[in-house]
């Protein structure tokens, strides 16, 4: 007798705490969507802007149709009507066409006046076609939107803080709506429209279930490019193993100094008065020497040190390898399409070719390739693929292909969609806090009267703590450290002040 009476004491309670639960969910669903929202609206437009204009017109607006020949003129040629556009200017990457039917890119720059302009050149004609300054066009402004904001540092902090509270904002989502429907088939289809309410709400919650995952997906994956979560942690163990070219633990190259040549760019790295004195410089990274103000390099990458050229006392009095040897280079190594070549900058830098999906030359991630060559002897110093890459790595190579879309024309109308959805899901999520709201609460007699404050799920109610929703966010804090922020800012200003004032308790709960 006594343990059916426990039993059902034990059902009771479970069945009285149950709604306290959900208004507890709910309520952390409401505060983080409000928080979250103006960001996820930003991020998808700017991103669904960003993958129409990389298809149409090109990242530098270097998608120009030409018409094909039989011969194309040397690379040479092309570089060097190139920098007739720019007085003093130099070239320092050159983008193989795509096709036949679209033109080169060379990037032309004059370090006297920092004048930069993306030329692009007719292949068979080597005719300019189109420039474009660079960082200048409607891409490059949507990019530095969806990286921080045109906030820097500050930007950055707040859309990795928004993207970890958007997890939070998935896995209460995913709570609420099951328990409203218990059933994964009645979760993904519209069930009730008899009201307007019900079907914001339906619009909500099923858009919501079907791009949960690859909403978690997208916010890991721009969690990688973050400057705590994914610079500091998660790129710090997943950078690739520099010493594969012996510059581990720390990459320093080992220059003699020909003080008999005049050069003074040459001279001025160079400080020691014999020929054969060894200079410890130490190596850049592939995102110092590589990144131009954009993300170009591989996620995995971006943070190894890049091998050295090593030239010898007679160094400038050799033949070098120069931009037509080393394109016969990448040909001859299996490139075609699209591919970049980075010119050396300075006398320990290198030839870098690369051909990767984040930078728009392939769909395939998987076949990712970086080389670089020694600028004196030709010698090829490190030859990176996908299979290179650490398991992280690989992950993030896929993952940035489809979080950008370049993974081909599925990938494309993917996200596409999904950008639309996530808009969708935002607008509908504010209608249902609007419709919510009640008629007034100001002027009991004036129903044309807004309703003050916030108006959250029960209102003015006291809910108890749950303790095994508290599991939650400390995964998320413990994950994430933007997150970990967020939660705390939210709890103590509750604590401390919200509940404690009683006008701020009247606005926010």
């Amino acid at each position: 007798m006594s343990k059916s009476i426990q039993s059902n004491l034990s059902s009771k309670h479970s069945q009285s705490t149950a709604p306290q639960h959900y208004l507890r969910i709910w309520r952390w669903h409401f505060y983080a969507g409000l928080f979250v929202i103006p960001f996820l609206v930003i991020l998808a437009g700017t991103g669904l802007g960003m993958i129409i204009l990389s298809n149409t017109v090109g990242k530098q607006g270097e998608l120009i149709s030409v018409s094909p020949q039989n011969t194309s003129m040397a690379v040479s040629h092309q570089a060097h009507i190139a920098t007739s556009n720019i007085a003093g200017g130099q070239v320092t990457q050159y983008i193989a066409p795509k096709d036949d039917h679209h033109a080169a890119a060379f990037l032309v720059k004059n370090h006297d006046t920092k004048v930069a302009n993306w030329v692009a050149i007719d292949p068979y004609t080597a005719q300019i076609v189109g420039t474009q300054p660079q960082k200048s066009g409607l891409y490059h402004t949507l990019d530095s939107i969806h990286g921080d904001l045109l906030m820097g540092k500050t930007g950055d902090l707040l859309l990795e803080t928004a993207a970890s509270l958007t997890i939070l904002l998935i896995i209460t989502g995913i709570y609420l709506w099951w328990q409203k429907r218990k059933s994964v088939i009645k979760m993904l289809t519209v069930q009730d429209t008899k009201t307007k309410r019900n079907l914001w709400r339906e619009i909500h919650a099923v858009l919501g279930s079907w791009t949960a995952i690859v909403l978690l997906f997208f916010c890991i994956t721009g969690l990688a490019w973050a400057g705590i979560w994914g610079e500091k942690i998660m790129q710090a163990w997943n950078q690739f193993p520099a010493g594969k070219w012996g510059v581990e633990p720390v990459p320093t190259s080992s220059l003699p100094v020909d003080t008999a040549h005049d050069d003074a760019s040459y001279q001025q790295q160079n400080t020691a008065d014999t020929p054969h004195h060894a200079t410890d410089i130490s190596a850049p990274t592939h995102g110092d020497a590589l990144n131009d103000g954009t993300k170009q390099v591989p996620w995995v990458l971006e943070k190894t040190p890049m091998p050295s050229s090593t030239p010898t006392s007679n160094a400038w009095q050799m033949t070098q390898p120069d931009i037509d040897f080393i394109d016969n280079m990448a040909k001859n190594m299996g490139f075609v399409g699209r591919y970049q070549i980075n010119y050396p900058k300075t006398p320990t830098g290198v030839w870098s070719i690369s051909q990767d999906s984040m930078s728009y030359d392939s769909p395939n991630p998987t076949a990712d390739r970086t080389v670089h060559i020694d600028r004196y002897s030709g010698e090829v110093l490190a030859d990176i693929r996908y299979h290179d890459y650490s398991a992280f790595g690989k992950f993030m190579a896929v993952g940035i292909a489809l979080h950008m879309g370049t993974a081909g024309i599925f990938s494309i109308l993917a996200n596409l969609l999904f950008c639309l959805s996530v808009i969708a899901i935002c607008i509908s999520g504010l209608v249902m806090w609007w419709q919510r709201r009640p008629a007034t609460n100001l002027h009991k007699n004036n129903k044309s009267a807004l309703p003050m404050g916030l108006i959250p799920p029960a209102s003015q109610k006291n809910i108890p703590i749950w303790w095994g929703f508290g599991g939650v966010l400390l995964l998320i804090s413990a994950l994430f450290p933007m997150g970990l922020f967020a939660i705390l800012v939210i709890v103590i200003l509750d604590w401390l002040i919200i509940s404690r004032v009683p006008l701020l308790s009247k606005l926010l709960k």
